[in-house]
């Protein structure tokens, strides 16, 4: 956040020096023209920015990460967002490092991992029935039976397109 400050402020001096050094070069510019382009190069890095983010934290993602959801943002108090949303949230699912029970087959254990611009990101872990088509996540002291089936878990029925279950099961 601190680095994109930086970068903001820092448009908007090169493009005051940019609007000065043609007023000095005799282009006939009025001198109000400064702190407005100087406004306007701020604002074109906010949005710039904002619209990236969601590229460029999908591009650092490492190896075996899916993301299998994302969340587009519409303001008011940005107009634009109405015409061009952009991602502001997003979740991804660990598929390199899923677990499975030979005893359960048809069950994988993975976490899903959810990025907000701003924000830490959270980790959630969950149960994928591959054919049961369902999941559920196992949080608040999730037990396990002798076989290593779930007890107490809340399940949540999926269709045949859920993303999380295709990045999870593939072609289980």
């Amino acid at each position: 956040m601190f680095l994109e400050l930086i970068a903001t402020v820092i448009a908007g001096i090169a493009a005051a020096g940019l609007v000065m050094l043609l007023i000095r070069a005799g282009v006939g510019l009025p001198r109000w023209t400064m702190p407005v382009v100087a406004g306007l190069a701020m604002i074109g890095a906010t949005i710039t920015s904002e619209y990236g983010w969601y590229d460029r934290t999908r591009a650092g993602l490492p190896d075996g990460l899916a993301v299998v959801d994302t969340v587009e943002s519409r303001m008011p108090y940005r107009p634009w967002t109405y015409l061009f949303p952009y991602v502001d949230r997003f979740a991804a699912l660990d598929t390199a490092t899923l677990k499975r029970n030979p005893a359960r087959p048809g069950e994988r254990i993975g976490d899903l991992y959810f990025f907000g611009r701003w924000q830490a990101v959270q980790k959630l872990p969950v149960l994928l029935d591959c054919t049961g088509r369902r999941r559920a996540s196992l949080v608040d002291g999730a037990t396990f039976d002798a076989d290593g089936a779930v007890t107490d878990a809340r399940w949540v029925e999926a269709g045949a397109d859920d993303p999380i279950l295709a990045a999870g099961c593939g072609a289980a």
